[in-house]
């Protein structure tokens, strides 16, 4: 018999209010999982014991009381949130985040907090100071970060759906590392309130799940403007799974990157020219767009550049943000800070401080004021753009060590739409049966285009057999 923990959010909720399976079967298939897998892939730092009681009076809700993982940089009422950080080892917050709370208003049971990068400080959830998690595909490797625990979680059937958070590639890169499917919201769609800063310019919420109809379903119960957030949007949020199966017949889809020097020729490139033959099958119009060192129409800019304007314009919003944690107010003196954090907060005081704000803090937002530019004038043109989600497939654990810009490294072909403040959601698009690996198709839409990016990613992942969960729903009907 197929175990319930198998299923996907869809699945799940359709079979318990049809009350062919029960509250207490599913979270015994869970924790099963959980019991089984926990102690060697280091994925759930905290978990509610409460979880199935909980879940069994929120049936008549839309989640129907679905056990969802929750990143540990989201505020939860009653369960430690320590951003994977020993500085707040322990920490019981006194209110709740609003996207963990719209979760659990629509429903849905918060049945654990996931490990990640300490503070979200990484793309490999190796900078922990509760160690690694592993990847559940294959536990000699990464699982990606720095929302690598939630990835971890979906992809080990350890929980239905989850939420993570993304400021450049901590949804899409791990969700593409660990085989799943990851949605990064336009930047303002999803509260931020309530969740550990760490660049408060460009952290989003969003879900991670086992199919695109999954993550629409998600987005649809946490999106919204917030009176505690000032910088989410007015224009209100959509049922995303209403519009899934419109297709892509007659978008104008551009393929970018794969004709990067350290891209051509790779299996990942190979892949993301495939999903383009794919969508001209299904009646999109595809073309390629050309990488471009200086803005010129109808060219993408060059990734390498957002390398820079990320590094600095993040690592000064963290120096900022960390700055509370004095060890007076709450949590653990600043002697408990890791590595990676102490590095993020010298160098992010250093391009803040006097005399050297202009030039380099001014000086990468005017350049990424260029990426937003592009990116206006290549969506007046196109509905979406596709490329690889990361360069290519996840890396051995170990392989963060003495490079402290791996995370940047692996995340150059997230950093562009993310400095834009865009939509844009990883799928998979191919599988290693060796390694037992996949890579991610990166699809970007315009600000306030979650719909289009949903609708062509279902559209590839209906199309294709690089999804398990998806083709499993296909082949039962």
């Amino acid at each position: 018999m197929k175990k319930l923990n198998t299923l996907t959010l869809t699945e799940t909720i359709q079979k318990l209010k049809a009350k062919e399976i029960s509250h207490a079967e599913l979270y015994r298939d869970i924790h099963d999982a959980i019991a089984e897998k926990n102690e060697q892939l280091n994925i759930y730092l905290a978990l509610d014991p409460q979880a199935v009681a909980k879940a069994e009076k929120k049936l008549d809700t839309p989640l129907a009381g679905a056990p969802i993982a929750v990143k540990d940089n989201f505020l939860t009422i009653g369960l430690a949130t320590t951003a994977s950080s020993s500085v707040l080892a322990g920490f019981l917050p006194p209110y709740e985040s609003t996207v963990s709370r719209k979760l659990r208003d629509a429903g849905g049971v918060i049945v654990g907090k996931t490990n990640m990068d300490a503070w979200a400080h990484g793309s490999s959830t190796e900078t922990s100071d509760f160690g690694p998690t592993k990847n559940p595909r294959n536990p000699e490797y990464l699982p990606g970060g720095s929302s690598g625990g939630s990835a971890a979680a979906v992809a080990a059937d350890m929980c239905v759906a989850a939420l993570g958070s993304e400021t450049a590639g901590s949804i899409r890169q791990p969700a593409a590392w660990s085989g799943v499917v990851g949605f990064k919201p336009t930047y303002g769609r999803v509260s931020r309130a309530g969740i550990v800063a760490m660049g408060s310019s460009l952290d989003s919420p969003g879900p991670m799940g086992k199919t695109v109809a999954d993550t629409a379903f998600l987005l649809t119960q946490i999106c919204g403007k917030d009176q505690y957030d000032a910088t989410t949007s007015d224009i209100p949020g959509k049922d995303y799974g209403k519009s899934l199966k419109k297709g892509v017949k007659g978008m104008r889809i551009g393929i970018c990157y794969i004709d990067h020097p350290k891209l051509a020729g790779t299996p990942v490139a190979l892949a993301v020219k495939k999903a383009g033959t794919l969508f001209e099958e299904l009646g999109a119009h595809v073309e390629m767009v050309a990488l471009a060192q200086r803005i010129k129409k109808n060219t993408i800019l060059t990734p390498d550049w957002a390398i820079g304007v990320y590094t600095v314009v993040q690592r000064s919003e963290v120096s900022s943000n960390l700055a509370r944690y004095d060890g007076i107010r709450f949590g653990g003196d600043r002697s408990n800070f890791g590595e990676e954090a102490k590095r993020r907060i010298m160098l992010g005081t250093f391009t803040l401080s006097r005399g050297y704000a202009d030039k380099y803090y001014t000086r990468a937002q005017q350049v990424r004021s260029l990426y937003i530019q592009n990116y206006h004038e290549l969506f007046e043109h196109y509905d979406i753009l596709i490329s690889p989600t990361s360069p290519g497939f996840a890396q051995k654990l170990g392989a963060t060590r003495g490079n402290p810009m791996f995370g940047e490294l692996e995340d150059m072909l997230l950093e562009p739409s993310s400095i834009a403040g865009l939509a844009g959601m990883s799928v998979p698009c191919f599988h290693d049966p060796v390694t037992n690996l996949s890579l991610g198709l990166n699809v970007v839409g315009d600000q306030w285009q979650e719909e289009k990016v949903l609708r062509a990613a279902y559209a590839f992942e209906q199309n294709s057999d690089w999804n398990i969960w998806a083709l499993e729903e296909r082949k039962n009907g």
